[in-house]
């Protein structure tokens, strides 16, 4: 199975793959000596750009401060970096998917047979297997914990009818202040209730409360990758019993093959942690 994984956003001059070309002119060698710098040159700037290119993303930082406007800068940062990742599992998984279901259909000739319902349906296998796959490789328990901190701090908000908390307290929404649970607020002529413990995002913004709601249980992207992963290998148990050719037997029993590994490792991990945050 090909696994691609792609940089969609590379910078060349942060990286220094320019750097080394760039001082190239400067140097007053001799015409072999000129030819054996300049092949130096090229394979260390092939060693820096596939470092760059399939090297792991560097694991954000959580930092534990009191400072409201820090922590929504640090949210959107986080938020940032896991749209990219999604993003990364995304255009890996598709086209994965092409190379092993569609690519081979264009090497067939036109005398011969092409099972069209397998094709799609292999795409559709290897597509959700593989995004299974580097979600829990660019989504390791680490970087959950990490989001799950962040969403923490973050808080939420839920939106309440004005005519039923008439007569409670209502303060004026202010970016200064870090809010405890229970307290009502007002924010753009509506009306809102903390619901976390610290709450220091805005009210009226849609993409704080999805961060918070998807973020705020530590287990939850781990349990939504467990019960994919499960129901995959029971359709491709299912699918390996039913099939009839042969090729589609190895191809079946290839995936499952890794797609047992790693629901060994989501299970091992959804195990360990929930045994851990159980004590905390």
């Amino acid at each position: 199975m090909y696994i691609p994984f792609f940089r969609l956003s590379c910078d060349f001059r942060r990286a220094g793959l320019l750097s080394p070309l760039a001082s190239i002119g400067a140097r007053e060698v001799g015409g072999v000596g000129r030819g054996r710098d300049y092949l130096a040159v090229l394979k260390e700037t092939w060693k820096q750009h596939t470092s760059q290119l399939y090297g792991v993303q560097p694991m954000p930082t959580h930092a534990c401060c009191l400072s409201p406007d820090l922590i929504r800068k640090e949210v959107e940062y986080l938020k940032m970096d896991f749209n990219w990742r999604m993003k990364e599992v995304l255009v890996s998984s598709m086209l994965s998917a092409y190379y092993v279901a569609f690519v081979p259909v264009w090497f067939v000739k036109s005398t011969q047979y092409v099972d069209k319902r397998w094709s799609c349906e292999l795409f559709i296998l290897v597509s959700v297997s593989t995004s299974i796959i580097l979600m829990r490789h660019l989504l390791p328990p680490r970087y959950c914990d990490l989001l799950h901190k962040a969403a923490a701090h973050l808080g939420c908000w839920q939106k309440v009818d004005p005519s039923l908390c008439s007569n409670v307290l209502q303060h004026t929404w202010t970016e200064e202040y870090m809010w405890p649970q229970g307290v009502l607020v007002k924010h753009n002529k509506n009306v809102y209730k903390a619901m976390g413990h610290c709450n220091v995002a805005v009210p009226s913004d849609v993409s704080h409360y999805r961060f918070y709601f998807f973020f705020n249980q530590p287990l939850r992207i781990l349990n939504i990758l467990v019960i994919l992963e499960g129901a995959m290998i029971f359709y491709q148990l299912y699918s390996l019993i039913c099939s009839e050719k042969w090729h589609q037997t190895i191809s079946l029993a290839l995936i499952l093959f890794s797609n047992y590994y790693a629901f060994f490792k989501l299970l091992r991990d959804r195990i360990v942690l929930g045994k851990a945050y159980s004590y905390s």
